[in-house]
């Protein structure tokens, strides 16, 4: 059994070392100990392919690939080979771009064949997947980030693909929002110094890797 971690930061000089990535090898690392090694995670880092946006030729209707997007391709057919997904994307305007070229031709692919026979199902149909927000915010600010970032990536899961969207509780239903504990100015950068506190978003992650881990066992049986 696997799961597929997606880090969405378009971040090149944050490298291993930004939240998206360090939230997915955290997930891991939590996916293989709760689950005593039954599960293995693979971590797909966005920054690391060049997309491109779905420009609505139709060819992917016949071919169930993007005929222009190889690096596309390669990581969609890790996905629709995994037992579960976890999308980890910071807020940017609303979701990293990568992202969203991402989503747009998953969903064409379920789309066209799902028009033309309403009876096709997506290779995601019903597969768990688990959506983490984070960026800038405080604790009040991160409920924001409900609707322009999870919201956001859980309705390209949703219909015409039609995954199953997991919640931790009735606050939040389509996924966890990470706050900072502190932002910091530093002169030798341009970019704020955002630090999280690492002790307190692995129990916020934890209900949501044990749903994940719960929904793919349970579908085994």
């Amino acid at each position: 059994m696997i799961i597929t971690c997606i880090s969405a930061s378009n971040i090149k000089h944050a490298k291993d070392y930004g939240t998206s990535s360090k939230t997915c090898n955290l997930i891991k690392e939590m996916v293989i100990k709760k689950s005593e090694s039954l599960i293995s995670v693979e971590i797909i880092k966005l920054v690391d392919y060049e997309l491109s946006p779905c420009i609505g030729c139709g060819k992917c209707f016949k071919k169930a690939v993007c005929v222009y997007d190889e690096d596309f391709n390669n990581i969609y057919s890790k996905v629709i080979k995994s037992d579960g997904l976890f999308v980890v994307s910071a807020h940017y305007a609303p979701i990293p771009s990568k992202l969203s070229m991402l989503l747009e031709k998953m969903e064409q692919l379920t789309f066209l064949p799902r028009f033309h026979k309403e009876e096709y199902r997506s290779p995601l149909y019903k597969k768990p997947v688990g959506i983490i927000g984070h960026g800038g915010g405080t604790e009040e600010i991160i409920k924001g980030y409900k609707g322009v970032v999870l919201n956001t990536i859980a309705n390209a899961l949703s219909y015409p693909i039609e995954m199953n969207i997991l919640g931790v509780n009735e606050e939040w239903p389509n996924g966890i929002a990470l706050p900072i504990q502190e932002v910091i100015k530093d002169e030798n950068s341009i970019f704020p110094i955002q630090k999280y506190d690492w002790e307190d978003i692995k129990v916020r992650i934890e209900p949501l890797v044990n749903n994940m881990i719960g929904n793919i066992i349970a579908e085994r049986k």
